[in-house]
């Protein structure tokens, strides 16, 4: 189960890379897609690189946040066949790991991020964001966070199995 946290852990640090990376070094609106509408109104469309290579190094903090998220997937899958995990066995570590990186997302990004603007985060790379973040946001897409969940069920069985056959 160490493992298992290690890794959710992993792919914890990987969604932050990637936040970080579209909101303060990309600064592109695209990477508001899933910001609240409000935020979303008066963010602008984009913004001038501050210093020379900003957006490159954004896109590739963008890619090595894909390789931490899906490295931890493969070192979780090498881990089990390599311990002769059962499809049970799969399917907890990568329930596990994808509820913990949900529950990361829904605490630290929504709730102390998006609506305790903690850290001055948003602010700090989007100041017109002050007037319009606040404690009033939370829960703005408890739908799409429980669309996520019940997806895990069947693709975390379909990852399963696909590592019992290996």
């Amino acid at each position: 189960m160490i493992i298992t946290i290690l890794l959710s852990v992993m792919m914890m640090a990987g969604l932050f890379l990637m936040l970080l990376a579209g909101v303060g070094f990309i600064q592109d609106k695209k990477f508001f897609s899933s910001a609240p509408k409000e935020v979303r109104d008066v963010v602008p469309e984009t913004k001038p690189e501050r210093l020379k290579g900003q957006h490159m190094i954004g896109w590739v903090m963008i890619v090595i946040s894909f390789a931490l998220m899906g490295g931890a997937v493969v070192l979780g899958a090498w881990n089990g066949i390599a311990n002769d995990f059962s499809f049970w066995q799969f399917y907890v570590r990568f329930f596990v790991m994808l509820i913990l990186l949900k529950a990361f997302d829904i605490v630290f990004f929504d709730w102390i991020l998006l609506s305790n603007a903690g850290f001055n985060f948003f602010t700090n790379f989007y100041p017109e964001t002050k007037p319009v973040l606040g404690r009033y946001l939370f829960g703005y897409n408890w739908k799409t966070h429980l669309i996520h969940v019940v997806l895990f069920i069947p693709c975390v069985a379909l990852l399963s199995w696909i590592c019992t056959l290996i």
